[in-house]
């Protein structure tokens, strides 16, 4: 029997074959992870939807392999797998006669729900034999996962961030250890291959595409630092790790506003720069594997804590190898922070097709005179923002600094709804 890599994602044709979890002659029930895939720099694991024994792989580490490829050979086993019946069609009911699933198996098998005043059914979860098996194996209710696919259609990965943490097959750890980055052994070599070579391309293409111009400025952060320190302690009862960087994406997203040619991007193939009325801020993250842009979407219409609580998410998913397709795609401007490792100026590369980017180097206390010519003590920080010089000129680049840096310097206003603010 042939095993074709299946549905991975909306918009996905192919993929990447990162690591084989199984080796010709393994048994393999339903639900366990064949083979791990690397898409738009995700990884995810691609689980069986058979039970049987692997004869032979069909592809090989390193391999694009697109949807419906035959990748796997096996044999059925005895306890060949339940197949699983196509769903019936949609009955229509009265809204107020709708019953929520209550059988997890009734909904992971796509099956109706009776209800007890009458035989009424409610619409049929969208979703691959796959998806189905996968999520009796983990036991989840379908109809109670948001799918990304079209039409709501339920994806492996929205099982992947449903599931229960004790639940989820061979989740990566995201404790101390998978924080620490890969700086090489000497004396060694490795193929560059999966997210390494993913970021090649990206910065090749970057670098080939874009004609960079990189615009440097201070920026005095004494209030934002009290502030920050103020909120800390009520902050960290709420469960918010607040740092420094939900203010910058703040603060970005108001400079974006008020200098829109800098959310852009520049459509080559149509010959038009289209400028965005969405900020989904990119965050830049390193990760053992290396450096990934998981992103803050709507960032306009999230509060300090929200885009605090968002960040952490999506940075210990990318840590730990989890990030989903949706946080990945749709970025408008990406922020990169070096401060924490100990740099203060860098020259950051553009994440195409975006047209800007900032670094944020690392706060520093020195002296520094006031309006009056006294010299005070003051919290410094050099920003460092890049711009694609086809679309974003030198000066209007400055006027977006500046911009930045007067919404820094009034951490406060950056905690009010932005119709006060």
């Amino acid at each position: 029997m042939e095993f074709k890599l299946p549905q991975l994602g909306e918009g996905v044709y192919e993929a990447e074959l990162v690591k084989w979890l199984v080796a010709a002659g393994d048994s393999v029930r339903p639900g366990q992870g064949l083979m791990e895939v690397l898409t738009d720099k995700a990884t995810m694991e691609v689980p069986a939807a058979f039970a049987g024994s692997v004869v032979s792989l069909q592809a090989q580490v390193g391999d694009t392999v697109k949807v419906g490829d035959h990748v796997l050979s096996y044999n059925p086993s005895g306890a060949v797998a339940e197949e699983i019946p196509a769903p019936p069609p949609p009955v229509k009911v009265a809204a107020e006669e709708t019953l929520p699933i209550k059988s997890p198996v009734a909904a992971a098998a796509g099956a109706p729900a009776k209800a007890t005043n009458g035989s009424m059914r409610v619409e049929p979860v969208k979703a691959s034999p796959s998806v189905r098996h996968l999520a009796r194996k983990l036991g989840i209710d379908l109809a109670g996962v948001r799918g990304s696919g079209p039409s709501g259609r339920v994806l492996l990965e929205d099982l992947h961030v449903a599931a229960p943490a004790t639940n989820r097959i061979k989740e990566k750890p995201a404790a101390a250890a998978a924080s620490a980055l890969h700086t090489g052994v000497a004396g060694t070599k490795f193929k560059l291959a999966g997210l390494r070579r993913k970021i090649a391309e990206q910065m090749v293409k970057s670098k080939n595409a874009i004609p960079h111009f990189t615009y440097v400025d201070e920026c005095d952060i004494s209030e934002l630092v009290k502030l920050r320190a103020s909120l800390r302690e009520p902050f960290e009862a709420a469960g918010v790790k607040l740092t420094y960087l939900p203010f910058f994406v703040k603060a970005v997203v108001l400079a974006l506003k008020e200098v829109p040619i800098a959310n852009a991007t520049l459509d080559e193939a149509a010959g038009e720069i289209v400028m965005h009325n969405e900020y989904n801020i990119g965050i830049a993250t390193a990760t053992p594997s290396g450096l990934i842009v998981p992103v803050i979407h709507e960032a306009d219409r999230k509060d300090i804590a929200t885009i605090a609580r968002e960040i952490d998410r999506v940075s210990a998913d990318a840590r730990a190898g989890r990030s989903r397709l949706s946080d990945l795609r749709g970025g408008t401007f990406t922020i990169t922070s070096i401060g924490g490792i100990g740099g203060l100026i860098a020259t950051p590369i553009i994440n195409h097709p975006e047209v800007g980017i900032l670094g944020i180097g690392k706060a520093v206390k020195r002296p520094v005179f006031d309006a009056a010519g006294q010299i005070k003590a003051a919290d410094m920080i050099y920003i460092s923002l890049s711009f694609d010089h086809r679309v974003v000129d030198g000066a209007v680049g400055a006027v977006f600094g500046n911009a930045l840096i007067r919404h820094i310097q009034n951490p406060a206003r950056l905690l009010l709804p932005e119709r006060i603010g």
